[in-house]
């Protein structure tokens, strides 16, 4: 595929998702590394954006260089933003309550501990939709405990292959003291977050390490 019809799928993804105002976007593709730039309202648009990207075929990696400017109207101070996050969080039962936020400029920074990553990623998402956010970085702790590196790299293998979209053959496990290794080559974006996602179920995991390479 031409960078050029690349470029035009991309733009069109981008339009047609309803969650989007997409007019202020620009794509640019080089050699399957999708490149997007301009302004979204708000952190979600902005993650959604990058996304929409990924979902087309021919799409190996998303530089996404959004810029986020939120409306007068909804600008919120720090104060106000982090107890919004902080609500969000107890109406949420998948977040802990080890979890908390800072905020400085819209910026909003996760501290705390989480036992698994599917709670460190709840989190995140929850504070990426409060409306006035403009950034979220994610500096929770996982706390977990252990089980041998044998039973990981088996867990995650086993899960991989019970996965119906997975070429799970094209992808390797290497495991030590919690942190994982994924290495190999997937032909989607979609097999690639699935492999990624099966690595953080595991018990134990607190760490994955992402070399898996997305080719067509």
């Amino acid at each position: 595929m031409s960078n050029e019809d690349l470029e035009l799928n991309v733009t069109d993804e981008l339009l047609w998702d309803p969650k989007l105002d997409s007019a202020a976007i620009a794509a640019s593709a080089d050699d399957g590394v999708v490149t997007l730039r301009g302004t979204v309202g708000s952190f979600r648009q902005k993650r959604e954006a990058k996304q929409d990207a990924e979902r087309v075929h021919g799409v190996e990696m998303v530089n996404n260089e959004l810029q986020v400017r939120i409306l007068d109207a909804h600008r919120r101070d720090d104060a106000d933003l982090r107890g919004a996050v902080l609500q969000a969080f107890t109406l949420d039962s998948l977040v802990p309550s080890t979890i908390d936020a800072k905020v400085m400029d819209g910026w909003v920074t996760l501290t705390g501990t989480a036992n698994w990553q599917f709670e460190r990623d709840e989190a995140e998402f929850i504070a990426s939709n409060i409306l006035g956010v403009v950034a979220v970085d994610s500096e929770i702790e996982l706390v977990t405990p252990g089980p041998r590196a044998g039973d990981v790299k088996h867990s995650i293998k086993k899960a991989m292959e019970r996965n119906a979209r997975l070429d799970a053959d094209g992808v390797s496990v290497e495991s030590s003291n919690g942190q994982v290794t994924l290495k190999g080559t997937v032909s989607s974006w979609a097999e690639h977050d699935d492999a990624v996602d099966a690595a953080w179920a595991a018990p134990g995991v607190t760490r994955v390490t992402d070399r898996i390479l997305v080719a067509y």
